[in-house]
């Protein structure tokens, strides 16, 4: 069996330059949150998302100097414990940035759009995520630990339909596990003049569009691999 850790963090930002001033966890019963002072100042933009300020944070510890720190430290050198966030690629970087790698991570953002071939969803961010599946939870959005609630359940949800399907934990835990470390498939624009029509829809008939978006992510040097990688398999390259 793995050790489930949930985890969130709120962030001075969503730069380079950015820390984390709060981090909230959920391992088994024990839910641990706390805020930090992240070594630099929390911009109004980044205050008005999260609601935590530079007063609330002037006395509290750098991450660095927590017991948090420590002990997230040794359980993410095993193997064994897991990692769960959601868009865990964005707290993995922040977590890297303080020294803190995980062996192992399940990113329940990737899971639940592999398990939507057909793109039914229209987002799948959390908060839309917790009110279209109808979620019973009180929880603040975008505080931690509200977050870490919402993302114990969804996790918990999606998890029990994998392993009734698969047939036992190890393989619906493998199945999360390898989905999370591959780009996945985008079924839909988002954004632009083909937004909420289907990339396969826009590769036939407008396939120029499709290769100057590849090219501008391409040339931008960007980290956006799920769009590159749906890019690519679009046009068959």
């Amino acid at each position: 069996m793995y050790t489930h850790v949930f985890l969130d963090t709120e962030t001075t930002g969503i730069e380079e330059k950015d820390r984390l001033c709060q981090l909230c966890y959920k391992i088994n019963d024990t839910l641990v949150n706390e805020l930090y002072n992240p070594g630099m100042h929390i911009p109004a933009e980044a205050s008005m998302v999260h609601h935590i300020t530079n007063k609330m944070v002037i006395d509290k510890p750098t991450f660095k100097d927590s017991s948090e720190y420590t002990q997230l430290k040794e359980l993410f050198s095993d193997e064994k414990a897991i990692f769960i966030a959601h868009n865990a690629k964005f707290d993995l970087k922040m977590l890297a940035k303080e020294g803190i790698v995980p062996k192992q991570h399940i990113c329940t953002y990737k899971v639940v759009r592999a398990l939507d071939p057909e793109g039914k969803l229209s987002r799948y961010s959390l908060q839309y995520l917790r009110y279209f599946l109808d979620m019973e939870i009180e929880a603040t959005a975008h505080d931690a630990m509200g977050d870490v609630l919402v993302l114990e359940q969804l996790f918990n949800r999606f998890f029990t339909k994998l392993e009734k399907e698969l047939g036992t934990y190890e393989q619906a835990i493998e199945y999360m596990l390898d989905v999370s470390t591959k780009p996945s498939l985008i079924i839909s624009f988002n954004f632009g003049k083909y937004a909420n029509q289907k990339v396969a829809d826009v590769a036939e008939k407008d396939p120029g569009y499709l290769e100057w978006l590849l090219n501008q992510k391409l040339q931008n040097e960007s980290d956006d691999e799920d769009w590159i990688y749906t890019l690519q398999t679009a046009l068959h390259k």
